[in-house]
């Protein structure tokens, strides 16, 4: 690989995020079940030949962790004093060896970038200009910084609201903040930003005045508005999570899925539809979901860390817990919590079960109100109920238990012992029956009360 060829990205995290009103780093906050971090580092993992340098605040140990747990080789720099983005931006400059390449200088706190921009603005670096910079066009441009343009399109420099003219802040494109620069460049120019402004902090934006000094080459790379949308409150996380919301659900009809009612359905970052599949109103995809070709999910159920295959049924109000496997043609009711269950094809639950630490096999067909007691208050055990078989209404399975093939469960059962296949398995009592009971009890209550029941 050419060092030429080679993309490392700047993340700048270090911001303390006081407007979150959290204990919890801004970075970290969840958008469509992944951090906001872990968004970032995406789409810098879809850039070729591309890894991260994250600038962190001192006391930041849990966001380092964290990318380095989602990117191992992501390196890690520290900000000590928050003298602003160029200042942070210099704080990487160890961490980049080489001086061949381009490097991004993006924000932890942006996670709705397209990968696709990122990759323009890498070209654009590489082909045409020196430094190139996110610009947008917003509905309202506010106090946005203004990008201003010479007569063939080059940027000529970046005028913050309160510094421009009034021709200037007639100009509908605005600073996305972002910047691909090419490394032989970058720290030379943040070297010398200085900080002679109301808030005494070196601005990024600047090296675009001193490059332009120079004669380089800069250049705009348009993104859209949505884009460079930060979080800096909960009500900003809010809006982030709408966004990714109404992507996610795009990209699941676009593939092939039914959303029945897509406002009231909500994905995680790496929720996989397949084709054909049917997800009814209010359905949630927690992390870790796959679903098949075929399949239906009904209203109300919830899905986390669970697969479906194909032409399952699943709900409505069905509960999938982390390490549930649901099998071709299989059916899981209404009311149905499962977890940690592998329910084979063709098995039914419908109704009003909990399915746990368990197999349940082949065409199986587990009654309303079954349960599986797999937990003792210390150890989980494992309930592993055969093919065919047939489990009467009612019925507690105490685990460890193992009920072979084509057994049968009489309704109402407490089954403690290994079932052998083809066999009736029932613990149930004598019916016994006391004619004339009911009456002679209900007189002699009322004549002790001396009121007649109404």
């Amino acid at each position: 690989m050419m060092a030429r060829e080679t993309v490392t990205a700047i993340i700048l995290a270090a911001g303390k995020g006081t407007r979150m009103k959290s204990r919890l780093p801004k970075v970290l906050h969840r958008i469509a079940g992944r951090p906001m971090l872990g968004h970032v580092l995406s789409l810098v993992d879809e850039i070729p030949n591309a890894r991260s340098v994250l600038v962190v605040g001192p006391d930041m140990d849990e966001v380092a962790t964290y990318a380095k747990g989602v990117a191992p080789d992501t390196g890690i720099a520290v900000q000590a004093e928050q003298l602003g983005t160029a200042h942070a931006a210099l704080m990487a400059q160890s961490d980049i060896s080489d001086r061949e390449g381009v490097v991004l200088v993006i924000f932890g706190d942006t996670p709705l970038m397209h990968p696709e921009t990122l990759a323009g603005m890498v070209r654009t670096c590489r082909d045409e200009a020196e430094i190139v910079v996110l610009g947008f066009r917003p509905k309202d441009p506010a106090a946005y910084g203004r990008l201003v343009l010479d007569e063939e399109d080059a940027l000529q420099k970046i005028v913050e609201f309160k510094d421009a003219s009034e021709a200037e802040k007639g100009i509908a494109l605005c600073n996305g903040g972002a910047m691909a620069v090419r490394a032989e460049y970058l720290f030379d120019l943040l070297s010398r930003v200085g900080n002679e402004n109301a808030a005494g902090e070196y601005y990024l934006p600047d090296i675009v005045g001193l490059a332009r000094a120079e004669g380089l080459v800069c250049r705009v790379q348009e993104g859209e508005e949505e884009e460079v949308q930060g979080v800096n409150s909960r009500a900003d996380l809010a809006m982030a999570e709408a966004v990714m919301q109404r992507r996610l659900r795009h990209k699941a009809m676009a593939d092939g899925a039914t959303l029945a009612d897509p406002a009231s359905v909500y994905f995680s970052f790496d929720t996989v539809l397949g084709r054909d599949v049917t997800v009814g109103q209010n359905v949630v995809f927690g992390p870790g979901v796959r679903i098949a070709d075929g399949a239906t999910i009904k209203p109300f159920s919830h899905l986390e860390g669970a697969t479906v295959a194909e032409k399952a049924e699943v709900g409505p109000f069905a509960r999938i817990r982390p390490g549930s496997s649901i099998g071709a043609g299989a059916k899981i009711g209404n009311f149905v919590e499962t977890k940690k269950a592998e329910i084979q094809e063709g098995a039914k639950v419908s109704h009003l079960s909990y399915i746990g630490d368990a197999r349940v096999g082949a065409h199986a067909n587990i009654g309303a109100g079954t349960i599986t007691c797999n937990y003792d208050g210390y150890n989980k055990f494992f309930t592993d109920i055969g093919a065919g078989a047939f489990v009467g209404s009612n019925s507690a399975l105490v685990a460890p238990v193992k009920i072979g093939d084509g057994a049968y469960l009489g309704s109402g059962s407490v089954i403690t012992k290994d079932v052998t296949p083809d066999a009736l398995a029932f613990t149930r009592p004598k019916q016994v029956e006391k004619s004339g009971w009911a009456s002679a009890f209900r007189a002699k209550n009322e004549s002790a009360s001396g009121k007649v029941k109404d």
